[in-house]
């Protein structure tokens, strides 16, 4: 497999880059759903659409991660469905949703993964859990009220990956996360005990809160009943992320 890219979704791929020879992974571009500007977004069109109709010339298939986030399924009534009509409330949730859209019109072959937070070691820090992390110890912590999340360790990310290329998926979208959404307060609450800080919480806008449904996923994937998911799931991976941080 070809993975185009060199961040953190691209570097935890990488023991897949001898498998599915007839598949380009593109883990590059927009990865912060927030403050992101027209420019970024332009550069990951261009990349999509130029890397699209080279798979479509070349036979290949291109896998595309998405977003399964607030931004594309906060307005969804009940859990969020790949099946169901979506009607983004970021702008980030619109730029994935309209990428979806370009990738379908080029004609390539193509599996669409829809993405819940991920978890791992070296993330970007501008992403939810290192950022949570360094104000924890700055002392001062800002939280939408209400907000939630659902996070998924990338390791099982690349599992779930796996299985699903070895299925030989075409023109499919899948939703790729725990399918439980945590209150953020919750999470913050699990990084504090376990690292043995406290911060003065300050609370921002009421953040949107949503399930996100992993009906089809569990269907494609049965293997993903051994990876705990579930409503203390995310005390492993939190436990797992802090284990080299511990103050």
């Amino acid at each position: 497999m070809e993975i185009v890219g060199t961040g953190f979704l691209a570097r935890n791929l990488r023991p897949l880059a001898d498998r599915y020879p007839d598949t380009v992974a593109l883990a590059a571009g927009v990865s912060w759903a927030s403050g992101t500007s027209d420019a970024d977004f332009a550069r990951e069109a261009v990349l999509l659409r130029r890397t699209a109709l080279r798979c479509a010339a070349d036979g290949l298939r291109l896998l595309f991660f998405s977003t399964a986030a607030t931004g594309m399924y906060g307005l969804a009534e009940g859990p969020g469905r790949e099946d169901g009509p979506v009607t983004p409330c970021t702008p980030y949730g619109a730029h994935k949703l309209a990428l979806e859209e370009l990738l379908r019109d080029t004609g390539a072959d193509h599996l669409i993964l829809r993405l819940g937070h991920l978890v791992g070691p070296d993330q970007p820090e501008h992403q939810l859990l290192p950022t949570l992390l360094r104000q924890l110890r700055e002392g001062t912590i800002r939280i939408q009220r209400g907000a939630a999340r659902d996070l998924i360790d990338v390791t099982d990310v690349v599992t779930v990956v796996d299985r699903l290329l070895a299925l030989d998926l075409r023109a499919e979208t899948v939703n790729v996360a725990s399918g439980v959404a945590i209150p953020v307060e919750r999470i913050v609450d699990h990084l504090q005990h376990s690292l043995g800080l406290t911060a003065h919480r300050q609370y921002q806008y009421a953040g949107r809160q949503h399930d996100i449904s992993i009906e089809k996923l569990r269907a494609l994937v049965p293997q993903v009943e051994r990876m705990g998911f579930g409503p203390d799931y995310y005390r492993r991976i939190l436990d797992t992320f802090t284990a080299g941080t511990r103050v």
